[in-house]
C-alpha cells in the first residue's frame, strides 16, 4: 500500500493540512473538485473506515514510500508493463489521465496555459469532461447576462474559419475548443495559422495577407494579437501520420502545446474506462436508469462479451444498450445484437 502525505485538502470543511495517510485509491476530480480516498487510521472521528479527502490538485499529495501505484508511477509505465496491470491498476491509470484532463482545461480558462492536444479514441468522454469544466467557469457570466468566454468548433475547418474564430475568442482567458476537427491538421495555411497563434513569445500576432471579402463583412482586421487558449481534442494518432511534411507541422505544434495521451490503446482499455466511470461517477454510469447492480454488471459484461462484434466500444454504446434495458428488459440482448453490432 503506497502512503501519501496531504499537503493541502479539507474532510467535512475541516483542514487536513500535513498529514499522512494509507492510500486507498488515488486523485479523482467528481462534481464537487479533487479527492484521494485514504485509510481512516482514527484520525477522523466521524469518517467511515475509508474516506473521501479533497484537494485542490495532485500537486497537494506527496507519496512517502516506494510503491507509488496507480497514481504516480502509471503515468510512466512501459507497454509491457501496462499489459501486466489488474483492471484496478489500469482503471486508475486512466482515472489520472482524466483527472490530469480536468485540471488542464481549467488552467487553460485562466489563461495559465495557452494550449493543450488530448488524443483519445472516440466515445470515451474526451469532450464531455472539458465542457463541463467550461460550463462550470461560465455559470456566472451567464448569470450575468455576459459573454460567454468559450467556444467549442466541430467538424470541417477552413483556414479562413480558423483565422475568423481565433478574432472573436482573442481575448485573455477566452479559451476555444477545436472538437474533432482534424481536417485543421492537414491544411497547411491552418497550421501555419495555429503556429502563430501558439507561439511561445509575449505577443502573438496572427495576419491573413489577402483580401477577403468576408472579413470586411465581418469586421475583422487583418492581423491581431491573440491572447486566448486553444485546446484541441482529436482522435488522430499523430505518430501514425505518413506525410512527412505534415509530421514536420504537427511535431511543430505539438512543441508548442500541451501533449494529453488519455492511454486507452486497446479494446480491453476503452471497456476498462467504461467500467472506471461507472466506479468513480456519483451514483454509477447508470444513475439515471435506476437499475439494480445486477442489471448494470449484465450490461458491463454483455459488452465485454461481445467487444469484438459492438460498432464500437464507447461510453455512448453503453448508454444505448442501457436504453434498450429500458425499453424492454426481457429482449434487451436481442435487440442490442440486431441493432449495435456488426453484420456478420
Amino acid at each position: 500500500m503506497s502512503t501519501i502525505r496531504i499537503l493541502s485538502g479539507s474532510y467535512r470543511n475541516n483542514p487536513v493540512a500535513n498529514e499522512v495517510f494509507t492510500l486507498v485509491k488515488g486523485y479523482q476530480v467528481g462534481k464537487k473538485g479533487g479527492f484521494v480516498t485514504v485509510k481512516n487510521d482514527g484520525q477522523f472521528v466521524m469518517g467511515g473506515p475509508q474516506v473521501r479527502v479533497n484537494v485542490e490538485s495532485i500537486e497537494d499529495i506527496e507519496f512517502l514510500n516506494g510503491e507509488q501505484v496507480a497514481d504516480n508511477t502509471l503515468e510512466f509505465k512501459t507497454k509491457a508493463e501496462v499489459s501486466k496491470e489488474t483492471e484496478v491498476e489500469a482503471m486508475d491509470r486512466i482515472a489520472l489521465r482524466f483527472g490530469i484532463l480536468d485540471e488542464m482545461a481549467s488552467a487553460c480558462i485562466s489563461g495559465d496555459i495557452r494550449a493543450m492536444i488530448v488524443s483519445g479514441p472516440p466515445g470515451v468522454g474526451k469532450s464531455h469532461g472539458v465542457e463541463k469544466q467550461m460550463e462550470k467557469s461560465s455559470m456566472f457570466d451567464k448569470i450575468a447576462g455576459k459573454r460567454v468566454r468559450f467556444n467549442v468548433v466541430k467538424g470541417a475547418m477552413t483556414a479562413l474559419g480558423l483565422y475568423t474564430q481565433l478574432y472573436k475568442y482573442s481575448d485573455n482567458k477566452n479559451v476555444l475548443i477545436f472538437d474533432d476537427c482534424d481536417s485543421v491538421f492537414a491544411d497547411e495555411l491552418a497550421l501555419n495559422i495555429l503556429k502563430a497563434a501558439l507561439d511561445s513569445g509575449k505577443t502573438r500576432k496572427i495576419c491573413w495577407n489577402s483580401d477577403s471579402r468576408l472579413l470586411r463583412e465581418e469586421g475583422i482586421p487583418n492581423q491581431f494579437n491573440f491572447n486566448g487558449s486553444a485546446i484541441f481534442i482529436t482522435n488522430l494518432k499523430f505518430e501514425n501520420v505518413k506525410s512527412k511534411k505534415l509530421q514536420d507541422h504537427l511535431e511543430a505544434l505539438q512543441s508548442r502545446c500541451h501533449f494529453l495521451d488519455l492511454t486507452i490503446n486497446s479494446e480491453r482499455d476503452k471497456m476498462l474506462r467504461i467500467k472506471q466511470v461507472h466506479r468513480d461517477a456519483e451514483g454509477g454510469l447508470f444513475v439515471d436508469y435506476n437499475f439494480e447492480e445486477t442489471q448494470s454488471t449484465e450490461i458491463l459484461d454483455f459488452m465485454w462479451e461481445n467487444h469484438g462484434k459492438l460498432r464500437e466500444m464507447s461510453l455512448r454504446m453503453c448508454l444505448k444498450i442501457a436504453d434498450l434495458v429500458k425499453i424492454s428488459p426481457a429482449n434487451w440482448k436481442n435487440l442490442a445484437r440486431t441493432t449495435c453490432m456488426k453484420n456478420a
